[in-house]
């Protein structure tokens, strides 16, 4: 496993720690495993287990032999948790971008977490292996598309947001739009997945960045900034690892761009 993929499991992995902190000092599910309804059974049960989910998969993510079990233990906490308390809404409201939109944060998280799986795991047998690789880099891209629909359907919550010393912030709203569907079919279809994965890595660490970095900095947060603000770098990191870990063997190779030799001449330019 190469350095960048090493440093992306780690900051994901004190990723999921700072959000099992930030869940047990405020005594409240943490950003990213909300909403959970109040009406929920065993509520707080279910707060202890997202915190100690958090924990002891962010812990076990940082060190090589623990890594698989911890990645596949997420995979699946964070499968479940998505299947009970964020597809509701499609089901609810599936004319709504935001009820993709939504879902797309946890198919990130969910992604990464396959994707570390893969890498670790010893056998290469479903949930790793190439059809497992396939299936995390399609819930990526499906999420990626979900990103950019919502700067078109939300652009007047997402055009104010551009930092003020940009000028054109609907333009810039409109680009990052375009760029997220354009990796996120890139990935989606396996046309260029490691392009796309770059793509889309580069553009979330710049909006965390640039958006949600100097909201932080300034506080105090509203109740919404500091969700998004949280799930931001979340997402950041969840980005890295899908941007520097294994890629599908099909996807792989036609990522390799191989030059053609050719017939007129070979020589340098």
């Amino acid at each position: 496993m190469d350095r960048a993929t090493t440093a992306a499991r780690s900051l994901f992995g004190l990723t999921f720690i700072a959000l099992g902190l930030i869940g047990l000092v405020s005594g409240t599910f943490a950003p990213g495993w909300q909403p959970v309804p109040e009406t929920a059974p065993a509520r707080e049960l279910l707060f202890y287990l997202s915190v100690t989910a958090s924990l002891a998969c962010g812990a076990g993510l940082l060190a090589r032999r623990t890594a698989a079990a911890a990645a596949l233990a997420l995979l699946v906490v964070l499968l479940v948790w998505t299947a009970l308390f964020k597809f509701p809404f499609i089901v609810r409201a599936p004319l709504e971008e935001v009820s993709y939109q939504t879902n797309g944060e946890n198919l990130v998280l969910i992604a990464a977490s396959w994707v570390l799986y893969a890498a670790n795991a010893k056998a290469p047998r479903f949930p790793a292996g190439e059809l497992g690789l396939r299936m995390a880099y399609l819930l990526y891209g499906l999420a990626l598309i979900a990103f950019g629909l919502s700067h078109f359907f939300y652009l007047e919550m997402t055009a104010p947001l551009v930092p003020a010393w940009l000028p054109g912030p609907t333009f810039w709203a409109y680009a990052t739009g375009v760029i997220y569907l354009g990796s996120g079919i890139l990935i989606a279809t396996g046309l260029a997945t490691r392009l796309g994965a770059l793509a889309a890595a580069v553009q979330i660490i710049l909006i965390t960045l640039l958006v949600w970095g100097p909201m932080l900095l300034k506080g105090p947060l509203s109740a919404m900034h500091w969700q998004e603000t949280m799930v931001s770098f979340a997402l950041t990191a969840g980005a890295l690892v899908l941007a520097s870990g294994p890629l599908p063997a099909r996807a792989s190779n036609r990522d390799h761009f191989p030059r053609r030799r050719s017939a007129v001449s070979d020589s340098p330019r």
